[in-house]
């Protein structure tokens, strides 16, 4: 049977489900589910996606992911391709480990956004021993969303969905904690069940308009640095590899490239280079206090052109 074309929008909110092939836990050992998340995280800083919700089970995850002007394929076959050669590699196997490829729907509506959330976090009332308390599963975003800790890994939006339940901090994890224990009714699951969807849930989210131009780019990071621009044709050279790790990250981020087109745009580089510096990009802007900031700062400088609203 031929492949269901995925329904996709650069300003939708998704479910997204990922699973393994019968016969693999995707998340092996605890240690797995921690590395998945960080990995996650890695390309969050690359593709400035936000998360909603998550939960990882043994051979599934669930999440809610608003792509903000990202194409969400690109960010879960990077993610789950870079995942599973790690996976693989550790455990000393080969060959595939995710069941097809993964599974998303658009949320359209903010009933569905807040049920599903709650769908989600609901998830870990089937584990032997949290039948009372998915709160203290570790690998969930509900811990976070009720106050139990902080997120660890940077990579949830929590407000998102709880700014529905009080503006008032305590009634509103109250008043979220009640949600997820009555989720579990199967009239509810099956309304949230994989379907093609053509609808698409729209709040006031600002969302990133990817269509800058690579000269805009280089002039940027020209401006931020103050080295000049033609080091990204230059090979060996420290401020060379600053400029073009910077370059590789933005152009992924906020034009929408791949790495074949970063590479047209750098000349003579192999794609595998490209991926190497977009992942030196995101250690830049995470360890160093000067870039941090850097893809926010260009965006904000080309907002009034670039930014979309959505009403």
């Amino acid at each position: 049977m031929p492949r269901t074309r995925r329904q996709k929008s650069e300003d939708a909110i998704y479910h997204v489900m990922i699973r393994s092939i019968t016969e693999v836990p995707l998340f092996e050992k605890h240690e797995d589910k921690i590395r998945y998340l960080n990995k996650m995280r890695e390309y969050q800083k690359q593709y400035g996606f936000k998360v909603y919700a998550y939960c990882l089970m043994t051979n599934h995850g669930h999440f809610i992911i608003d792509s903000n002007g990202a194409d969400i394929s690109k960010i879960m076959h990077g993610l789950n391709f870079s995942y599973a050669i790690n996976f693989n590699k550790i455990n000393k196997r080969r060959g595939p480990l995710f069941q097809d490829r993964f599974k998303s729907k658009i949320v359209d509506t903010q009933r569905y956004l807040i049920t599903l959330s709650a769908y989600i976090h609901n998830n870990v009332l089937d584990i032997t021993g949290y039948e009372k308390c998915p709160e203290k599963y570790k690998y969930s975003s509900l811990k976070v969303y009720l106050g139990l800790e902080k997120d660890a890994t940077g990579l949830l939006d929590e407000a998102f969905i709880m700014q529905y339940f009080s503006n008032n901090v305590k009634e509103a994890r109250e008043n979220y904690a009640k949600l997820v224990y009555i989720c579990d009714d199967e009239k509810i699951k099956n309304e949230l069940e994989f379907q093609d969807e053509e609808t698409e849930y729209r709040s006031d989210r600002t969302i990133i308009v990817r269509d800058f131009e690579p000269d805009e780019i280089l002039k940027f990071i020209e401006k931020e640095t103050g080295i000049d621009k033609i080091m990204c044709h230059v090979k060996n050279n420290k401020n060379s590899k600053i400029v073009k790790a910077l370059a590789s990250l933005l152009m992924r981020s906020l034009c929408n490239y791949s790495c074949k087109d970063i590479c047209k745009v750098l000349g003579n580089i192999a794609q595998s280079t490209v991926s190497r510096l977009c992942s030196i990009g995101v250690e830049l802007i995470s360890t160093e206090e000067k870039y941090k900031n850097i893809i926010n700062k260009f965006i904000s400088e080309h907002r009034d052109s670039k930014a979309l609203a959505c009403t």
